[in-house]
């Protein structure tokens, strides 16, 4: 298992991991044109203190993560995705995925990370707490955190 920096020709197989994993397991009815920061994910997150990272396995994409650069040295954790084949401690490929980013951003002098999720995804808070994010009100949220609308619940990480 390696983790590295999506390429322009990881594109594809990001795509339909995402999608996949949006469409059939969350029941989330969005398409590809619908996230259009996937279209060129450089221009989009590779950028700043922003970057974003695929975790390959036997040759295939196996999960994603980014951090995308909202100001300040702030950065919102987006695009967190793992094939669910993969997830959990077996293989601990979100574990990976999360300490990869947050070495990287520490290295690259992020001093905050912030997050939203949903309400329903509690295996999620547990994760993102276990690993050191607390929570946060969405009044507390930086003006350039960009708030999805399925966001209910969010976190915060600081260096």
């Amino acid at each position: 298992m390696e983790i590295l920096k999506c390429l322009p020709e990881h594109k594809r197989e990001v795509i339909d991991l995402i999608l996949g994993i949006q469409i059939n397991e969350f029941g989330i009815s969005i398409t590809e044109v619908e996230q259009p920061d996937l279209q060129d994910i450089a221009s989009f997150y590779q950028k700043g203190k922003g970057n974003f990272w695929v975790c390959k396995y036997q040759n295939s994409i196996i999960g994603t993560i980014s951090l995308l650069d909202i100001g300040d040295g702030i950065t919102a954790l987006r695009k967190m995705f793992v094939s669910p084949k993969y997830r959990g401690k077996e293989y601990g490929v979100s574990v990976s995925l999360l300490q990869h980013s947050l070495n990287w951003a520490k290295s690259n002098d992020v001093k905050s990370i912030y997050l939203g999720t949903t309400t329903q995804f509690l295996a999620a808070h547990r994760f993102y707490e276990k690993n050191g994010f607390i929570e946060v009100s969405k009044s507390k949220l930086p003006g350039t955190f960009p708030i999805m609308s399925v966001d209910s619940k969010f976190y915060m990480y600081s260096f």
